[in-house]
């Protein structure tokens, strides 16, 4: 389906929305947007979108209504709460949340949208603020597949890899699964290098001997680099990776599913926090297993 005459609106102009609600301009579509900070309102509206006043009357112009906030309780304040989205939007609207939040509060969430007679999505994303700014992101879709249809081609503007995973609330479990495995890849990655470190062999060269073979990843060829050259820059920062762990736990225990690993490597995210890493990339959980081993792996 083509939108191109409908208006899209954007809540939420961070470091992930601000390039997307680009993106959505950049790919024809009208856009009008809404954040809590001027700046990134007016960088936007130059390129063409317009603004709202509040997220009421966001929702009251138009047809789609997209949120990019950075957790949960930002979501259901922006929807339900005064001014929020509730109070402004129209019946057939469609809502999509592309945060990265809890399942159990997309589904919930999607229960009171409908009582307005809207329909609502949960898409979030994966990729950093790179994808987000060259429009490859991929996009993990919960919800109704008529409706998912109905808006895919925005989604498009934005991502690369758009997939429908299953009903509301499955693209916020796709994208915490995916949260689990890179955080324990991570720290694989940094367990095993300070291993070697510990032992007096490069890490360097272990890298090198190991990428080609079964223990060799993206995220091993993403990070490696970055953690030999101590650039902890953020990507995708501790405290964000932290804050998905976190909703990865409270939506194991709403499902009562096991979740070990994950758990031990979220207290070594917690521990990076207490030690003022809480800004670094997240591949700088390896400062964890360097302060316990007094080591530190760099490039020699």
């Amino acid at each position: 389906m083509d939108n191109k005459s409908k208006q899209i609106g954007l809540i939420g102009l961070g470091v992930m929305g601000k390039p997307m609600a680009k993106n959505i301009l950049k790919n024809g579509f009208s856009l009008t947007v809404f954040d809590i900070k001027p700046e990134p309102v007016q960088e936007v509206v130059a390129l063409g979108a317009k603004s709202a006043a509040t997220p009421a009357q966001l929702a009251a112009a138009c047809d789609i209504i997209i949120t990019m906030l950075p957790n949960s309780p930002h979501v259901e304040s922006v929807v339900c709460g005064p001014d929020g989205i509730l109070e402004g939007v129209r019946p057939g609207s469609v809502y999509i949340d592309m945060s990265s939040i809890s399942p159990v509060v997309s589904k919930k969430l999607c229960a009171i949208v409908a009582e307005k007679g809207v329909e609502m999505l949960d898409a979030p994303v994966s990729g950093g603020e790179p994808k987000a700014i060259d429009g490859t992101m991929s996009i993990m879709v919960g919800g109704k597949e008529e409706v998912f249809e109905s808006v895919k081609d925005v989604l498009y503007a934005m991502g690369s890899a758009v997939t429908l995973v299953g009903d509301i609330g499955s693209g916020n479990t796709c994208k915490l699964a995916n949260q689990i495995m890179v955080a324990l890849h991570l720290s694989a990655v940094a367990e095993a290098m300070v291993f070697a470190e510990k032992a007096g062999v490069d890490p360097e060269k272990v890298y090198q001997a190991i990428r080609g073979g079964l223990a060799g990843s993206t995220v091993l060829d993403a990070k490696m680099d970055r953690i030999l050259d101590r650039n902890f820059k953020p990507g995708g920062p501790i405290w964000m990776h932290t804050k998905d762990l976190l909703n990865v736990r409270d939506a194991a225990l709403a499902i009562d599913a096991p979740i070990p690993l994950t758990t031990q490597v979220l207290e070594a995210f917690k521990a990076c926090k207490c030690d003022g890493h809480v800004n670094d990339d997240h591949c700088g959980v390896i400062q964890y297993w360097e302060k316990l081993a007094n080591v530190t792996v760099k490039r020699r």
